[in-house]
């Protein structure tokens, strides 16, 4: 369970993560569902990407899962809550950002140096997709995914370059906007 702390008092702790955390928290979302992979976040674990996907309270959701092996696995229950219309943050947990633009091929891929084959799959089925390979953009980019979810009622997908996210940076130890819109 997250436990809500403002940011602003301590600049040093402002990270990615934990400003990902504080805004699920600001939404209602007390538990992350997650199956243990080395390209994701540390949450509640589940025996598999399909209950992950499944997993809501208080009528939004959110569910991590590793790069493209957990991506695709969870695109199936991904694509269930679209049909619901059931607000859902998918957090991937993404390639470092340094692997981009690099044509290496990762073990969490297809085979291929494009990292893009995840999230053309999840186009269809989220009503938007955020990657997060910098952190210059990461607020805004998690801020309107979130937004998103609960304007539309629908799932989103949020990859998230997993060197990035206990890195202190400033911009997120302002005050985030409160989200005005609460899910259906």
């Amino acid at each position: 369970m997250f436990k809500q702390a403002t940011l602003a008092a301590c600049p040093s702790k402002a990270t990615l993560g934990r400003h990902l955390a504080q805004r699920l928290v600001q939404i209602g979302v007390n538990d992350v569902f997650s199956v243990p992979g080395d390209f994701n976040l540390n949450l509640v674990g589940c025996c598999n990407e399909r209950n992950a996907g499944y997993a809501r309270s208080r009528g939004v959701g959110a569910c991590v899962v590793t790069f493209t092996v957990g991506g695709l696995s969870v695109l199936n229950a991904i694509a269930g809550v679209y049909s619901e219309n059931l607000p859902v943050i998918c957090i991937v947990g993404g390639p470092n950002s340094n692997g981009y633009g690099t044509n290496r091929v990762l073990r969490h891929t297809i085979g291929l140096p494009d990292f893009s084959q995840e999230l053309c799959c999840f186009q269809t089925v989220t009503c938007f997709q955020a990657v997060v390979n910098n952190l210059v953009d990461a607020q805004e980019l998690i801020d309107t995914a979130i937004s998103t979810a609960l304007k539309e009622s629908k799932p989103v997908y949020v990859s998230v370059s997993c060197n990035l996210s206990a890195i202190p940076q400033h911009t997120f130890s302002r005050e985030p906007i409160l989200f005005s819109i609460s899910p259906r």
